[in-house]
């Protein structure tokens, strides 16, 4: 007997065999979600330095399934939108809640208008970087168009990691930090460029200077973490006042 298929109806997939390696990429970021997601529930229950650590963790893995999936050759669609909620819910609720409960509870509305403000900008940055990279318009390759949302996750996050290494002294500034969450929002869907590392290159007698200060830059974080995450935070902030001239700059030259 011949089954009809209705013109409505889509074939289904064939149900064939993958590899389990294959799923990691995959893996990797269900496990960055659940850092971000239990970053919150930390916050809520007043421990603060293990949700700024969970937040941490969620950027690392951010950082890690794109290139493990590229470097297997695993990408998919479910893999490129799983990633792009799982920003969503790592870069754009998990700090803004985080800092809420550390600091802005007692301002109430207007600290839960903070929160919205950043959590929209993040959604509205991840939006458009997926426009963008589907687009056949091409730009210039060296800058993002925008902070992109993990460098804004750990901008608005500066405050707690001024507040770890001065208990008490700058917590108390809700206002402020507020109008500060509000300011990087504003980065994350500005059109400010900002350099991306992406076209660096480095020659091949400096590769041993790289590896030395980058384990020297992982032990200062292991040591030291809230001073050198600070120190790293101020750094992007001079990272994008330089992109931006130096990306007039190299317009002036292409006209």
């Amino acid at each position: 007997m011949v089954k009809l298929v209705s013109k409505n109806e889509k074939p289904q997939k064939p149900d064939r065999e993958l590899p389990l390696m294959s799923l990691l990429p995959n893996l990797i970021t269900v496990g960055a979600i659940c850092a971000g997601l239990t970053a919150i529930r930390y916050a809520f229950q007043d421990n603060f330095v293990g949700a700024v650590y969970l937040i941490l963790l969620a950027c690392i893995l951010d950082g890690l399934d794109g290139r493990i999936a590229r470097y297997m050759n695993s990408e998919s669609q479910l893999g490129a939108e799983l990633d792009s909620l799982a920003d969503f819910a790592n870069f754009g609720m998990a700090p803004a809640l985080v800092i809420y409960a550390w600091a802005l509870q007692d301002l109430k509305r207007a600290g839960w208008i903070a929160v919205l403000f950043f959590a929209v900008c993040c959604v509205m940055r991840l939006a458009r970087f997926n426009v963008d990279s589907k687009s056949e318009l091409e730009g210039d390759a060296a800058f993002f168009t925008g902070v992109p949302a993990p460098a804004g996750a750990m901008l608005v996050l500066f405050p707690m990691f001024l507040s770890f290494l001065w208990p008490n002294e700058v917590r108390s500034y809700a206002g402020l930090i507020a109008i500060y969450m509000g300011a990087i929002g504003l980065l994350l869907v500005s059109r400010i460029p900002t350099y991306s590392f992406k076209t660096t290159t480095v020659r091949r007698r400096r590769i041993t200077y790289i590896l030395v200060g980058f384990a020297v830059l992982v032990a200062m974080l292991l040591t030291y973490p809230w001073s050198s995450l600070v120190a790293l935070d101020l750094a992007y902030f001079g990272i994008i006042i330089w992109s931006y001239f130096k990306h007039r700059s190299n317009q002036k030259e292409a006209e």
